[in-house]
């Protein structure tokens, strides 16, 4: 099993890209849109927000994290891809858990404005925005620099 993972990283790490690039515009591009469905305040325009949000959601953000998650643990099974001592790997790996966790936070606001029982306003979710932007910079740091 590890020759063929060995054999097959480059195809694995380019996965692995494509997918994190998938689910980090969704990560960018859903809490935008919460912020126009929130400052929007027009009630006939709300449905066509919740399809939006709903197919990014679903279609892209969903299968992206999926795959980004399969092709990552891929990786790390490969051998000598990481090095468990150095302090690297557990900053990508909790920057990732927490990453997946405001995935379901955005997928639980969702269901909220579905709801119509959402509290947060625009300005709540501009700073939310923030929160890919911050575990990105950690990730790419520590995986290419490898502190």
């Amino acid at each position: 099993m590890s020759d063929l993972l060995s054999t097959l990283y480059p195809w694995t790490k380019s996965l692995h890209i494509l997918s994190v690039i998938s689910w980090m515009a969704g990560l960018f591009y859903l809490p935008r849109l919460f912020v126009y469905h929130v400052e929007a305040g027009n009630q006939a325009i709300n449905p066509t927000f919740e399809i939006m949000e709903r197919r990014l959601l679903r279609a892209i953000m969903n299968p992206a994290m999926i795959s980004t998650w399969i092709f990552g643990l891929l990786l790390v099974m490969t051998p000598g891809i990481v090095d468990w001592s150095m302090i690297w790997p557990w900053a990508k790996t909790i920057s990732v858990l927490l990453m997946t966790w405001f995935h379901m936070w955005l997928s639980a606001r969702r269901k909220g404005f579905v709801a119509g029982t959402n509290t947060l306003t625009g300005r709540q979710y501009r700073m939310m925005n923030e929160v890919p932007t911050v575990l990105l910079v950690i990730i790419v740091l520590a995986v290419v620099v490898k502190f």
